[in-house]
């Protein structure tokens, strides 16, 4: 009897070693994703953006940048907390780059603007590359540096990259909204002239990853 009770132990070591070998890694694992934060302008739009992109698991509307804590959408709007409205993205790394992020990114913003995004003026909507760590820092600077001696531009870049990890999600009308009132969002994006400005800016390399 004595045997048997101090063999268990043993036995329970090898079965947990025989299930991990057999069932691998939980799929979705936390440690197997990263996170991206841009702001371009409307979230709405820059959630749309990222949707259709393969490697990209999920993402969220909501504000970065700014000094007080979990603010609303009516107190970022109306100025004085420092945010921009941002996504952040959580993508696969091994099915999606970061660089492919950025290029994503760049293509759907109007990287010229200082004083927001098409129809949204101010310092709400901005535009920023929230990098998250010295390798996304070291991506960012790359691609704008690429952009900015691509030749293509006869004005300066004004897309910003800071160092900020810190994201507060928005309220929950506010997520997916292009799905929840796709009429809605239709009207808003002509009426606001995005995809116009996008097609000047940009050509045939405009919004990539959307039919």
């Amino acid at each position: 009897m004595e045997r048997i009770m101090m063999s268990v132990p043993g036995l329970l070591v090898a079965l947990a070693v025989t299930l991990s070998t057999v069932l691998g890694p939980r799929a979705g694992a936390a440690e197997d994703t990263a996170t991206a934060v841009f702001a371009g302008g409307c979230f709405w739009c820059v959630e749309e953006a990222f949707d259709g992109v393969d490697g990209v698991i999920d993402h969220t509307a909501g504000f970065a940048g700014g000094h007080v804590e979990n603010p609303s959408y009516d107190q970022v709007v109306a100025g004085g907390t420092g945010h921009v409205e941002a996504v952040r993205v959580e993508y696969d790394p091994a099915d999606v780059s970061y660089e492919r992020l950025l290029h994503v990114f760049w293509r759907n913003i109007d990287p010229l603007d200082d004083g927001g995004q098409f129809c949204d003026r101010g310092s709400t909507y901005r535009t920023v590359i929230f990098v998250q760590n010295e390798d996304q820092r070291r991506a960012a600077e790359r691609s704008r540096e690429e952009l900015e001696q691509s030749g293509r531009f006869d004005r300066p870049i004004a897309t910003e990259i800071i160092a900020d990890d810190t994201f507060y999600a928005a309220e929950e009308y506010h997520q997916d909204y292009f799905k929840k009132r796709p009429l809605r969002y239709k009207f808003y994006v002509s009426s606001c002239g995005r995809y116009g400005r996008l097609d000047e800016v940009w050509g045939d390399e405009a919004r990539p990853g959307h039919g």
